[in-house]
């Protein structure tokens, strides 16, 4: 049986769908004010007023080597930046997670 076999027959998530809903969870905690961790030390936002899907667009640095390329700050600003506006506005960590796991779900085809 392979792999992705028994993660549906288990009703379970691949391992980087779950990194990722982790990482999403913990950039919406540092952006609302739920953690300790400022988010200017790891982002930087964009100033324009006039985003198409929400107000906390993130801005991707460019880097030559790969520590900087794959680092937390920087691997998940393009998938921060594709979540909608309602999942933005969640005023609590819970609906956040409620609104990011339908968007993964069936906007992004992961299970």
């Amino acid at each position: 049986m392979y792999n992705e076999e028994r993660l549906q027959l288990l009703r379970l998530t691949t391992l980087e769908t779950r990194r990722l809903r982790g990482d999403l969870i913990e950039t919406f905690k540092m952006a609302k004010g739920f953690s300790n961790i400022t988010v200017v030390e790891f982002f930087s936002f964009h100033n324009t007023v006039n985003t198409r899907s929400h107000n906390l667009k993130m801005r991707k640095d460019r880097f030559r080597l790969g520590v900087g390329k794959f680092s937390f700050g920087n691997r998940i600003v393009d998938e921060w930046n594709c979540l909608p506006q309602e999942a933005i506005e969640s005023t609590s960590v819970n609906m956040f997670k409620n609104r990011v796991d339908c968007h993964l779900k069936y906007k992004r085809g992961f299970k």
